[in-house]
């Protein structure tokens, strides 16, 4: 009996629709050219479980995917916008699942999202189109974005590993 209790245990702590929430709080913050913050700079994230809208410098509880999370901020006195993609990352929920849980759990975890995880904190600047992957993540700081722009290979190697 011992042995199924602590087989079934440890089998649940790789599962991620237990261990993890559906949904992630994630904050933007909307820079201008010079890294200063846009004042009352207006963002809308955008994937497959929905959209939602914030201010810059605050949280949006957005519904985890396997899908990025594409950000657009826009500001009053501004023509230009800020754009971003948080690429969406496998956390450790799903590699749990597939060494303990079998496939199933794996399954379940990648159509519920629950398995994934966007970066925390992102700066977006005006006037570029930025990518940020959440294994350059940090807790407690705020993560610069790769401009595509100006490494367009790297940017799009990080989007197309990021795509399942």
């Amino acid at each position: 009996m011992r042995v199924f209790v602590f087989s079934a245990a440890v089998m649940l702590t790789g599962c991620a629709s237990i261990t993890s929430e559906s949904m992630q709080l994630v904050r933007v913050d909307a820079l201008d050219e010079s890294g200063e913050k846009v004042a009352e700079a207006r963002c809308t994230l955008i994937n497959d479980k929905g959209e939602y809208a914030l201010e810059s410098g605050k949280h949006a509880m957005v519904g985890k995917s396997s899908k990025n999370l594409n950000i657009t901020c826009v500001a009053a006195d501004r023509t230009d916008e800020a754009t971003g993609t948080l690429i969406s990352r496998a956390g450790a929920g799903m590699f749990g699942n597939i060494l303990f849980g079998g496939g199933i759990g794996a399954i379940i975890d990648h159509n519920r999202g629950t398995a994934y995880n966007y970066p925390d904190w992102v700066q977006l600047v005006f006037g570029k189109v930025l990518t940020f992957d959440r294994t350059k993540n940090k807790d407690g700081e705020p993560m610069q974005g790769l401009d595509k722009a100006a490494e367009p290979d790297k940017a799009d190697e990080q989007v197309i590993a990021a795509t399942p």
